[in-house]
């Protein structure tokens, strides 16, 4: 089993078992003393969390439970144990499942720690404790009213909002509802009761997902629309006119308000940012909320984000946030002159495209990736290339990035450039590249 992008996922019973969620446990178990263990609402996850507290029992743990709860509620949690363990798949399907782990300052474990984990799940010699050594199992009911008393200390709302709130079945069902009401919206919810096949919308949430969000918030005149994924370390918007945020333009809104020094973002993000925030310092780092995380966490950097979606606000936690961040987001809106889309329509346009093929075979692997890198560096027009994560190239009046994903088998394509024509016509000889391959 290794780590992802985003913690280690797979499809229940084939990738992910019982069996491999103890040797998680016992992994961690060797080498953190007092854990904290959540759960997203999936169908598989009391079966991986309690296999994954069983390792952990095994090898002496202190083990507390805090039940169904969001990722950053989770992370938020962590602050008072050696470390914290999450099962979740995120946005995945209904049908993966998944395991993150977190430190006590909310921070995903870095590429030291996975690799450590990844070691001992390997070699699998573990020294299990004698009987007298096994703990009973705590329960802490309170981590959710903990999360959201921590955001509303730092959180103050100007006028009343309505806000329209789509949680997607998901672990948020439970928190950020509530939160915006004890800020003092006014909040209609859907798909806001948890349940693991997500039968509301995709668990992901892209803007072809949310068409309900969408027209419920032009229906009732509201002034934000926020949806989170399956853990809510995600959150994106619909403004006022029921039209999609992209994630790039929320991404700068947020760095507007939050980076006067610096800010960390991956390689695959618009440049848009550079555009709008001239004076800061950008940063680039791998794709993976970690690699973010821990780039601010290291230059000490005011804000950072991914366009999957996640935002991280040191100020509160190193783990992306989607709960705090739908907090913000509704500050910010009712303290500025102005409607959200309007604030929106000011920030430049570009063209953008993201999109994914799935593979099969070693492609997604280094020899792959090499053979695409060779042909990338023959499209018209190439000026630069960097391989930090994938690969990305560069051109007179486009960038491009393709790199195979951290949490599924695809391969993702993002193509940015000034006119709709250019990043068309690069994308689909990019994709026709990897085709053939």
């Amino acid at each position: 089993m290794k780590f992802g992008s985003s913690g280690i996922r797979g499809v229940v019973n084939t990738e992910i078992t019982s069996e491999s969620a103890l040797c998680i446990g016992r992994a961690v178990g060797s080498e953190y003393h007092d854990v904290v263990v959540g759960r997203d609402p999936r169908t598989s996850s009391e079966m991986i969390e309690y296999a994954a507290i069983s390792g952990l029992l095994s090898m002496g743990c202190q083990v507390t439970r805090v039940g169904m709860v969001a990722t950053p509620t989770l992370a938020y949690a962590a602050r008072s144990h050696d470390c914290g363990v999450m099962i979740t798949a995120s946005h995945n399907p209904p049908e993966y499942a998944g395991v993150k782990l977190f430190n006590p300052d909310g921070m995903a474990f870095d590429s030291g720690q996975q690799e450590s984990i990844e070691r001992s799940i390997e070699g699998a010699d573990f020294k299990l404790t004698s009987w007298d050594g096994i703990h009973p199992v705590r329960t802490d009911k309170n981590a959710v009213s903990d999360h959201i008393s921590m955001i509303l200390s730092s959180i103050r709302i100007g006028k009343q909002m309505l806000v329209v709130v789509d949680c997607g079945c998901g672990a948020a069902s439970l928190t950020t509802p509530y939160l915006l009401r004890e800020l003092g919206c006014n909040v209609i919810t859907l798909n806001s009761q948890p349940d693991g096949f997500f039968p509301g919308r995709s668990s992901e949430p892209k803007e072809e997902n949310l068409a309900s969000l969408r027209s419920l918030v032009r229906e009732v005149h509201a002034d934000v629309g926020i949806a989170h994924d399956g853990d809510a370390d995600r959150m994106v918007a619909v403004d006022d006119t029921g039209r999609f945020v992209s994630n790039d333009k929320l991404l700068a809104f947020f760095g507007m308000r939050e980076a006067e020094r610096s800010m960390v973002v991956p390689v695959d993000t618009s440049m848009l940012i550079d555009a709008v925030l001239p004076g800061v310092t950008i940063t680039r780092t791998r794709v993976g909320d970690v690699y973010v995380a821990e780039e601010i966490k290291r230059t000490l950097a005011d804000f950072g984000g991914e366009a999957s979606g996640t935002w991280i606000f040191p100020k509160v936690s190193y783990c992306p946030d989607g709960i705090y961040a739908a907090a913000r987001l509704v500050e910010i809106i009712s303290r500025e002159e102005g409607r959200f889309s309007d604030h929106i329509s000011a920030l430049p346009e570009y063209e953008i495209k993201r999109g994914t093929l799935p593979y099969r075979g070693g492609i997604g692997g280094r020899d792959g990736m090499n053979r695409i890198e060779e042909e990338l560096r023959t499209v018209p027009g190439f000026t630069d290339i960097n391989t930090l994560d994938g690969v990305r190239i560069a051109l007179d009046d486009a960038w491009a990035l393709v790199r195979p994903s951290g949490t599924e088998p695809l391969i993702r394509i993002t193509v940015e450039g000034k006119t709709k024509a250019v990043v068309d016509i690069l994308y689909l000889h990019i994709e026709k590249i990897i085709k053939e391959l």
